[in-house]
């Protein structure tokens, strides 16, 4: 089955601090990059349909220093700031004509963005990257393939009335619009919306909730519809219902960290049901473990004179007695597998302990200040991507530097 070509736009929103890390990238103002699949020399080739004129921090305090826009109400770490980039699959544009055809898709794609975001003067940056080469396209096809796709950079923006309060001296304008402004806001412009039925009305479900719709999911409708209008074909939209997300590196971190606590609970668990089994076991083997000699003297002993005992009876006493004496083994076997699941339940509980307490503060600062726990973090790791690949570098021009000596 020949695989199937969707168009997708992922919409991730960031604080104030994440700005020049989103620029660097975007811009490619980085001198290395951790991604080695970024081809500099091909960098100027990358399209801007919407450039920025400064830094991204200085238009956005310049579009609130002019009123454009506010951020009236919002936490010191709240998003202001958001990304949408709207792709399809490498091989789609392979397939259509490569660097011309994908230019005039997302030229399409960049129209539809400024409607979405309510106008070209709330969106910072956007740019087309033509320079990420397709590593396994690449190798499939035998020679270099690139992966087109455009990043669009803008401010979350919803009209907020503000109304006149009881403190104004004229009483007949309490509770009147006094002004409307664009307040920054990301959940309230992407809040999901109410699904309707066919005479416009709520959909709610058996216990009275309205039947809400994802905004992502809504836009993903958008942009596959808007593309298909424009005359683009030979595609599909994205799979509907996807709970794939993009995770920064500390999520991604915190994701592993909470599925390995959650194995190792897991293991604890099956490991004090298998010593339970073998506790029960060594009771069984325990009370039937008689040995030969006990038995033996069982009709041999006497009381107020001579005990006789069947000789059959004698003798089923002393098969019993010798098959007890056989589970002597079996006892040893269990009292190994007794203590070895001992040992790793101690084992898996230490380490259970050491990663709840290697993950619980940084678990605890992302529910006090999630936003600017990420952007502490992604700073560091930006910072150690870019130390490995300089080092990498420096190890491939020392091995080219040599090569040429040779």
């Amino acid at each position: 089955m020949s695989k199937v070509d969707r168009t997708v736009v992922r919409n991730h929103a960031y604080p104030r601090s994440n700005f020049s890390i989103r620029e660097r990238h975007n811009e490619r103002k980085n001198e290395i990059y951790s991604n080695p699949d970024i081809v500099q020399e091909r960098s100027h080739l990358n399209i801007s349909f919407k450039s920025c004129d400064n830094t991204y921090t200085q238009v956005f305090d310049k579009l609130l220093e002019e009123g454009t826009i506010s951020t009236r109400g919002l936490k010191p770490d709240a998003d202001v700031f958001a990304e949408m980039v709207f792709d399809v699959n490498t091989s789609y544009f392979d397939e259509h004509g490569g660097y011309d055809y994908a230019k005039n898709f997302f030229s399409e794609a960049y129209r539809m963005a400024v409607n979405e975001v309510g106008g070209e003067q709330y969106i910072l940056s956007a740019v087309m990257h033509a320079d990420e080469r397709n590593k396994s396209l690449s190798e499939e096809l035998g020679r270099d393939v690139y992966h087109y796709h455009l990043h669009v950079v803008y401010i979350p923006v919803v009209e907020k009335e503000i109304r006149w309060t009881k403190r104004c001296k004229d009483k007949a304008l309490v509770g009147t619009v006094r002004k409307v402004i664009h307040q920054v806001s990301h959940s309230k412009k992407w809040a999901s919306v109410k699904a309707l039925n066919e005479n416009g009305k709520p959909i709610r479900t058996e216990n009275g909730k309205a039947v809400l719709i994802p905004s992502y999911s809504l836009l993903q409708d958008r942009f596959f519809e808007h593309m298909r209008n424009a005359g683009f074909k030979d595609f599909e939209r994205g799979v509907r219902g996807s709970t794939t997300q993009h995770l920064s590196v500390l999520d991604y971190k915190i994701q592993q960290d909470n599925a390995k606590l959650t194995r190792i609970e897991q293991e604890v668990e099956a490991q004090q049901k298998e010593l339970a089994t073998v506790s029960k076991q060594l009771t069984v083997e325990w009370q039937i473990g008689k040995t030969f000699h006990e038995l033996d003297e069982l009709g041999r002993k006497k009381m107020f004179g001579k005990v006789t005992v069947a000789t059959q009876d004698f003798k089923d006493v002393i098969s019993l007695a010798k098959e007890g004496v056989l589970s002597r083994g079996k006892i040893h076997t269990l009292e190994q597998k007794a203590q070895k699941a001992t040992a790793r339940v101690w084992e898996l509980e230490d380490k259970l302990t050491k990663l709840f307490m290697s993950t619980r503060d940084y678990k605890e600062a992302m529910r006090l200040a999630p936003e600017r726990v990420r952007a502490v973090f992604a700073e560091i790791f930006q910072r150690d991507r870019e130390e490995r690949e300089a080092r990498r570098n420096l190890r491939r021009n020392g091995r080219k530097r040599d090569e040429r000596e040779l």
